[in-house]
């Protein structure tokens, strides 16, 4: 790898020959398919785009990549990048933004692509450390909605995210792009039910929150101290909501006052406001550290 701070025609030529190039070759088909879910399934791989992700894969959990690849200029424009991949023992094969086109989900591909090995947490590790604030999506199927409650999650200092029913694949490059770099901060469980997390909420002494339209206001749940308990928060389908079954398996049901005209609030907005009204509460009241 040419020092940082080449222009981007001196890396050019000199990695003339050596630059991945042909879109249509087998490789690139093989990368690119790790898009769809059965070949994530079957190989356990899935796949990273955009600067964003690419550092903090790099910074948080360098073990899991696998293969690394840049543009150019992408490598020009990020030189701490590279050194982090330096750092951990990984190089960038270069490719040209016809390749990196056909290796990405996006359209418009921000100049990185890496493969990364799959690593969801073990339900089981979710509870070991004594968690204070967690997340349950069941059902959850939009991967924006996903990614973007991950994000909320970690930004709220939340211990855990856990996905439960017929919730979206959490190695969707829309959740993985959604989450932009969170899904290397915070653990995520994967196929769990929900009867099997109810289990161990009771065993870990949380509060049972499931969001509902039909529950009390989130500020009563403030007033009265709901909210500073250590609670595990539950969040249903973005059309169905949470069902019958589902809402009584929670010690209760809040929902997020509309004090204007809106007719709703998109689900992954009503989450991060929940999260952070746990996270205000519990600091102020001392069940965490702030």
């Amino acid at each position: 790898m040419p020092p940082v701070g080449e222009t981007t025609a001196d890396i050019r030529r000199a990695y003339t020959g050596t630059m991945l190039e042909n879109p249509r070759s087998a490789r690139v088909r093989s990368i690119a398919s790790l898009a769809k879910k059965n070949i994530r399934q079957e190989t356990g791989y899935f796949l990273l785009e955009g600067p964003q992700a690419v550092r903090e894969a790099l910074s948080y959990r360098p073990e899991l990549l696998t293969e690394l690849f840049g543009t150019p200029t992408a490598i020009e424009r990020y030189p701490e990048i590279v050194k982090l991949a330096e750092a951990a023992g990984h190089e960038f094969e270069f490719v040209t933004e016809q390749v990196l086109t056909a290796l990405a989900d996006t359209v418009t591909p921000q100049g990185f692509v890496a493969v990364c090995r799959q690593f969801p947490t073990a339900l089981k590790d979710i509870f070991a450390g004594e968690p204070t604030l967690l997340v349950i999506l069941n059902e959850v199927r939009d991967p924006g909605n996903a990614g973007t409650i991950i994000r909320a999650a970690d930004s709220a200092g939340a211990d855990g995210v856990i996905l439960a029913g017929r919730s979206v694949d959490l190695f969707n490059p829309k959740v993985v792009r959604s989450t932009t770099g969170s899904l290397f901060h915070i653990p995520v469980a994967v196929d769990a039910t929900l009867e099997d997390v109810r289990g161990r909420v009771n065993e870990a002494g949380l509060t049972l929150l499931a969001a509902d339209i039909k529950g009390d206001s989130l500020l009563a749940a403030r007033e009265d101290g709901t909210l500073a308990r250590p609670t595990a928060w539950l969040f249903g389908n973005e059309a169905r909501g949470l069902n019958d079954a589902d809402l009584a398996m929670a010690d209760r049901a809040l929902t997020v006052p509309i004090y204007g005209t809106a007719e709703s609030m998109n689900l992954a907005t009503a989450a991060s406001v929940c999260l952070y009204e746990s996270a205000f509460s519990q600091r102020a009241g001392g069940a965490v550290e702030a």
